[in-house]
């Protein structure tokens, strides 16, 4: 990856961060955490609770015979189903059929009131089916704001005070009667809220994490999109070479015919030389175009394994640190030529990007070669991973990330001397906790296990540091032609 390429990895992460973190992780009622349900999602919902509750109230008084005010009962049950059609009317309209915070808060709130009302009618908290309160508001927790969810859950409280102050009697057995003491309905309703809060507040965590990982992995393919139509742009521009192969030698024999005839030093000579020299120059670009790039190309397929830690590194150089980049290979073989993947580019690169903020003076990138695997170790002369962080590596939204040797670099340029249009150092957009996780999953698409740790032992006062291994099983990520069997020397930068 060369210096241009290296920010639009990091800029694609932190826009998409800066976005997700605010909404996710704040109490602001994001576009996306607090987008609702559709409403024939609603709708649906309802007809199964309109069904639900017209079977156990028929049940109960016409199979059971409990006395309970049937028609008030069927009233409050109707008014639930007039809801609903009125919904289904309106959700045919394309707008109003697409998901709506607001709407699905008002929608779930009157699925509240109704619950509530046909509750007093039944009993009231010793009524056993007052845990269905729980499910709005644990809906509401799932797909709505923290705020919105809130308001709905202050609502179910309320009710639930309202059902232990005012409820008709539990319907019963003829000719008896169940009174139960008020103790217990009071355990009961504090019972029921704190199921509420609970149970809505796993709901919310749970639909928390998966909005953060939906986003990390939006922003993930994104980078590989961008990838991927950089790699199409590089195979019509070779087909391009090769198709304009053919009518450019034209042009350059008849410009030579063109130029033997003219009279030397007429006009007619001049434009035949000139022609012939401008032919001259789109072959060269044609054959640039049409030969194996340099290692920094991004249109290369494959690459020499040492050129490709070379490549992740380079962005990087030129701080106040020391790169050491070996390739080995059991028992002195030639080192193969390894495919250049897009995954694998941006993954290392995010890798050698934190071992670069966190080192002091240091940082070695090694990779080893045996008949079963390739692996890659990156390893830094920094503090090392935090113990309280490390099991929770390759979450989205984990870091601890100081301000990255980019950054500071960055500010003593504009510091020491007159702004520049463009800077020369390429800053780190870290921060976010989201380079770790896109790294990681970008290279186990690949095929790669990512494992991490401390760095080798060290004297007693210096800083262990931080080891990162990425192994592929080698057919996974060796291409068909191995290197030189010339073995390289180290090189340290």
């Amino acid at each position: 990856m060369n210096r241009t390429e290296a920010p639009s990895l990091s800029q694609a992460v932190a826009a998409a961060a800066h976005t997700g973190a605010s909404n996710l992780f704040g109490l602001s009622d994001g576009a996306r955490r607090g987008r609702g349900l559709p409403m024939r999602t609603l709708i649906a919902l309802r007809w199964l609770s309109i069904i639900g509750q017209a079977t156990a109230v028929l049940s109960a008084y016409f199979v059971m015979h409990f006395p309970l005010p049937l028609w008030e009962c069927l009233a409050t049950i109707g008014a639930s189903a007039v809801m609903n059609i009125i919904s289904m009317m309106r959700a045919r309209n394309m707008r109003l059929s697409l998901p709506d915070g607001p709407r699905t808060g008002l929608h779930l709130g009157f699925d509240i009131l109704q619950l509530s009302v046909l509750l007093a009618l039944t009993g009231g908290l010793t009524n056993p089916f007052c845990l269905l309160l729980v499910a709005p508001v644990s809906v509401a927790a799932a797909s709505l704001s923290i705020r919105q969810a809130l308001v709905l859950g202050a609502m179910a409280v309320a009710c639930v005070v309202g059902l232990y102050h005012w409820s008709l009697p539990l319907p019963w057995l003829v000719h008896e009667q169940l009174e139960l003491p008020g103790l217990y309905r009071l355990e009961l309703g504090l019972a029921l809220m704190t199921g509420m809060l609970f149970i809505s507040g796993y709901t919310w965590k749970v639909a928390s994490d998966a909005e953060k990982l939906e986003l990390a992995l939006a922003t993930t393919q994104d980078v590989l999109q961008r990838e991927q139509r950089l790699a199409a742009i590089g195979g019509l521009a070779a087909a391009a070479a090769h198709e304009l192969g053919t009518p450019l030698a034209t042009i350059q024999i008849v410009a030579r015919e063109m130029l033997r005839s003219a009279p030397d030093g007429s006009p007619a000579a001049e434009d035949a030389a000139l022609i012939l020299q401008q032919a001259g120059r789109c072959r060269d670009i044609l054959n640039q175009l049409s030969a194996s790039p340099d290692e920094g190309d991004a249109l290369y397929a494959d690459v020499a394994l040492k050129a490709l830690l070379q490549e992740v590194a380079e962005p990087h150089l030129g701080f106040d640190l020391e790169f050491e980049i070996d390739a080995k290979s059991a028992g002195n073989q030639p080192l193969p030529r390894v495919k250049r993947l897009p995954e694998i580019i941006h993954g290392l690169s995010a890798l050698v990007e934190n071992a670069a903020d966190f080192a002091t003076s240091r940082v070695s990138l090694t990779a080893t070669v045996d008949a079963g695997w390739i692996a890659i170790d990156i390893v830094d002369d920094g503090p090392g991973f935090a113990s309280d962080v490390l099991p929770r590596l390759g979450e989205p939204y984990v870091t601890t990330r100081p301000q990255s040797k980019a950054r500071r670099a960055l500010a003593a340029q504009l510091s020491a001397g007159p702004r520049q249009i463009e800077p020369a150092i390429a800053p780190s957009q870290g921060g976010m906790g989201l380079g770790f996780f896109i790294a990681r999953t970008l290279l186990e698409r690949t095929g790669a296990k990512v494992s991490i740790g401390d760095g080798p032992p060290v004297a007693k006062g210096q800083n262990k540091g931080a080891h990162v291994s990425v192994r592929w099983p080698r057919q996974r990520l060796e291409a068909t032609t191995p290197d030189d069997p010339a073995v390289e020397p180290d090189v340290a930068v």
